[in-house]
């Protein structure tokens, strides 16, 4: 929270019974300058006149650039974070299955749970980032199914690309010839039976897997510091389900094992399959005493799809009737939305699905491009560097600038644009601040910021002093969004303060390095927020 925010909320608390929390969620930010800088809403004076009221806060211009700017240049990277926080917050996200490729919406996954774990460290938050990946079931059946059946050669690499491929087939053919899920109910219930063949057919193509992930988690700048597998939670789910049958919370029905949620509009929560294998259920219940005894998270946070809303609302409601009743309360699904191209919807069963790795090689060769038309005297090396940080923006930039629970088309040639709601256009932003700066060539002169007075530098004076606000917000409500809706006001503030405020231009030098302060310092806060989202803060593009 900015000091104008908090001296605003202090000079209401002495006026209202309201405490602290309650008035920083009440006061608003007005949707014009002309209305203030702050705006509190006055329910007993609306109540009267029959119109919403508002008390309006203005804040004093050449006092505020004074603080802000020196307040960033100050802490550089540190502006905006919070203080240290004594709670720990688990972050699990990814949960890329083995056995299939990787695509377009894993991607919009380890974004948003890599986001949100940068933006909690900022905030002071602990936090652990985990990942639960299905390592086992009816999908790595098939799979092998295929693998034994087509007998292809494998690739030396991109395996897990071939394996997807081999998945997909292998479904095709089993929906035509639906006697065969048997065969694949045979090869899963020999790897739990530890049959030596199967077993090592699937740890081998397993690891093909998990080795792959290891190279995305680098591109993406992750590190998870504890990987859960579906296979580990098996044989511990099938006791579990067991022992709820015999407390009376779970029951026998027709072979299988259900928790019945009915009566709360939750319909049946299946923890065992009547052939005795383990669900998501079961096994995410073995998941959650896991991860609480292990860490104790003051927060636990699934950030799955939307398809899965069912399900989270069953097992937190099965935690609290089986006696875990503070882990539920701890547990929060973040949901997202499908990621849709132009064309439309894409299955991994059907075959349509876009495979990150043709993702990433489209998108590099696109930032490549535009790299080349720009800068052709760069040496290879360089251009390849550059290109890869735009593509990464433009793609985690498209994955995060939306409401996460709403569905994302992702149109690549728009994401890479360097005009408009991208990463791309954040990036340069930041490189046409650093190329204004090597032209000027000097250290940062001492300047004053009261000679900010035109209303594009105010505007940019008053987004810097909104960041560490939007940056707990942010954290507050799981939101990287604001974060990325920032970054792109602020580009488009310090555009349109170019062409009214010269910089290197202007005559008067008190007023030239006033703007120059102030915009190393909207560079320092450009790099904070792109270092939020992970995306590279580039210097030349």
């Amino acid at each position: 929270m900015n000091i104008f925010r908090k001296a605003v909320i202090d000079a209401l608390k002495k006026e209202t019974e309201l405490e602290e929390g309650e008035l920083n969620l009440l006061l608003e930010i007005p949707p014009s300058p002309e209305l203030g800088d702050y705006a509190f809403p006055c329910f007993s004076l609306a109540k009267k006149f029959r119109k919403s009221s508002y008390l309006n806060f203005f804040i004093d211009r050449q006092r505020q650039a004074e603080i802000a700017i020196s307040e960033i240049l100050e802490k550089k990277e540190r502006y905006g974070s919070g203080s240290k926080k004594n709670q720990k917050m688990m972050v699990e996200f990814f949960h890329a299955n083995t056995h299939k490729a990787v695509h377009i919406g894993h991607i919009r996954n380890i974004c948003l749970g890599e986001a949100l774990s940068r933006i909690f460290e900022f905030n002071g938050f602990d936090v652990i980032r985990v990942n639960y990946q299905g390592d086992i079931g009816p999908h790595v059946a098939k799979c092998l199914w295929g693998v034994l059946n087509f007998k292809e050669k494998h690739p030396e690499k991109k395996k897990s690309l071939w394996l997807g491929e081999i998945y997909m087939r292998a479904n095709e053919k089993i929906e035509k010839n639906p006697g065969l899920e048997q065969d694949v109910k045979a090869i899963l219930k020999k790897i739990y039976d530890g049959d030596k063949e199967l077993v090592k057919l699937w740890k081998e193509t397993r690891k093909w897997c998990l080795d792959e992930f290891e190279e995305l988690y680098t591109e993406f700048d992750v590190k998870f510091d504890r990987l859960f597998f579906e296979s580990d939670m098996e044989f511990p789910a099938r006791e579990i389900a067991k022992e709820l049958v015999k407390k009376g919370i779970a029951e026998e029905s027709d072979g299988a094992i259900i928790v019945n949620l009915e009566k709360y509009g939750l319909g049946i929560f299946v923890l065992l399959t009547k052939e005795g294998t383990a669900l998501y259920s079961s096994k995410d219940i073995v998941l959650a005493k896991l991860k609480f005894s292990e860490y104790s998270p003051d927060k636990s946070i699934h950030v799955v799809g939307n398809e899965q809303r069912l399900h989270f609302k069953q097992l937190f409601k099965t935690l609290e009737l089986i006696g875990m009743k503070e882990i539920a309360e701890k547990s929060h699904h973040l949901a997202y939305g499908l990621v849709m191209l132009p064309t439309g919807k894409m299955s991994s069963r059907l075959g349509n699905m876009v495979h990150y790795e043709n993702l990433k090689q489209q998108l590099a060769e696109l930032a490549g491009k535009e790299v080349e038309k720009r800068h052709s005297e760069w040496n290879p090396n360089k251009k390849e560097k550059t290109a890869k940080s735009i593509a990464f923006a433009a793609l985690k930039f498209g994955m995060l600038n939306r409401e996460n629970n709403r569905d994302l088309i992702f149109d690549w040639e728009q994401a890479l644009r360097f005009e408009g709601e991208t990463g791309p256009y954040v990036q340069y932003a930041y490189a046409r601040i650093c190329s204004i700066l090597r032209k000027h060539g000097k250290g940062a002169e001492k300047g004053n910021p009261g000679l900010l007075e035109k209303k594009e530098e105010e505007k940019i004076v008053c987004l810097l002093s909104q960041f560490p606000g939007i940056a707990a917000e942010a954290a507050e409500n799981y939101k990287p969004l604001n974060v990325a809706k920032f970054l792109i006001e602020l580009s488009q503030a310090l555009n349109e303060f170019y062409h009214s405020c010269p910089v290197l231009q202007e005559e008067d030098k008190g007023l030239r390095n006033a703007r120059i302060a102030l915009i190393i310092a909207a560079r320092q806060v450009l790099g904070n927020g792109l270092n939020l989202l992970s995306m590279d803060a580039l210097e030349e593009m």
